[in-house]
């Protein structure tokens, strides 16, 4: 699972966070939350590579809705809203994850090349100590969104600084074929209104990374 984006030194007390979640006991889950473009997919894959074995790393945007079910909703300008997604399922997952019961858990894993999700794509057997799942949404309080706090141990939340957030997401949408314009608009567009709604769940993190 590859966010394209530059993966920067890791904070050793960020991974000595996660690492205290995985020595816990049982099964653990740590969210990684923020606006658009904050590096959540970054600062995840860096601790999940780090954590190698004893971590495995789950995306929200695995529960993106299928292109073709956008459009018949009429939703589809608005991709990455939150009723673009199958929060419902998502959460099923995230229980599922927290009771280890099973052998092993697929999740979904969402391909930006083909801008669907791809199911029974990422294992996660029982005996990883640590699951690490992002997104955009993990702490909004809104419809079925509310049940994903309370599955979480901790929830970061990534918070870079808005001008170099809105200059990696254009980069982001040139990267995936948007011209110049279409990627400014979009991130200007809907992804910061969307923005704006994930930035008013900032207190409800356990930590601020910066």
């Amino acid at each position: 699972m590859s966010s394209t984006d530059p993966v920067p030194a890791l904070d050793p007390a960020l991974l000595e966070r996660a690492h205290r979640l995985a020595d816990a006991g049982g099964r653990r889950i740590l969210g990684i939350t923020g606006a658009p473009g904050a590096g959540k997919s970054t600062l995840a894959e860096a601790l999940a590579a780090e954590l190698g074995d004893r971590a495995r790393l789950v995306g929200m945007d695995g529960f993106h809705l299928a292109e073709a079910e956008l459009r018949r909703l009429g939703v589809r300008d608005r991709k990455g809203a939150p009723d673009t997604f199958d929060a419902l399922g998502y959460v099923a997952l995230l229980r599922r994850l927290r009771s280890a019961d099973d052998a092993v858990v697929y999740a979904p894993f969402f391909d930006r090349s083909i801008e669907e999700a791809i199911a029974g794509s990422v294992p996660v057997p029982r005996d990883v100590p640590l699951v690490i799942t992002e997104g955009n949404y993990l702490l909004l309080d809104e419809g079925a969104w509310g049940a994903v706090g309370p599955l979480l141990d901790e929830c970061w939340y990534v918070e870079p600084g808005e001008g170099p957030r809105l200059e990696r997401l254009i980069a982001r949408h040139q990267r995936f074929g948007r011209s110049p314009t279409e990627a400014r608009e979009r991130s200007v567009g809907s992804d910061q209104r969307n923005a704006e709604l994930i930035a008013a769940t900032r207190q409800r993190a356990d930590l601020i990374v910066r």
